[in-house]
């Protein structure tokens, strides 16, 4: 099964690194997923969520406050500004998570729509969760 590795990074430290089968992206254009092989690009991405399709078809998720990445054949490097693991054990880790991800999508924009958009993306994935 090819793969491809996944780096995410913020000034904070490293929030993933390892091998997945795919990555969904909230590109500035939209939404955009990559898997093995796919053409080297370099852009930006706006507030949203990352969507990671580990080697073992389970998800896990990352929200993001804005940030740009680079993809090439064997690999997605993300360096976002600011985000948050949006994944846990049990219901009070997963809202907290949830909690913290608004936050940091508040702070970052006075655009209340798009906070609104991606809260609401969130939420849908924190229940897909559990």
């Amino acid at each position: 099964m090819e793969t491809l590795k996944l780096d995410i990074v913020t000034p904070e430290g490293k929030i993933f690194s390892n091998d997945v089968k795919s990555v969904t992206l909230p590109g500035s254009e939209g939404e955009f997923g990559v898997l093995p092989g796919h053409i080297g690009i370099v852009t930006t991405l706006s507030a949203g969520v990352i969507e990671i399709e580990k080697t073992d078809n389970k998800k896990e998720f990352v929200a993001i406050n804005w940030g740009h990445v680079k993809v090439d054949e064997k690999s997605v490097d993300v360096l976002a500004e600011g985000a948050v693991d949006i994944n846990g054990d049990n219901e009070s880790e997963i809202a907290k998570a949830i909690a913290n991800a608004k936050q940091l999508l508040e702070e970052s924009t006075d655009n209340n729509v798009a906070v609104s958009m991606v809260v609401s993306r969130i939420e849908n994935v924190a229940k897909s969760i559990l």
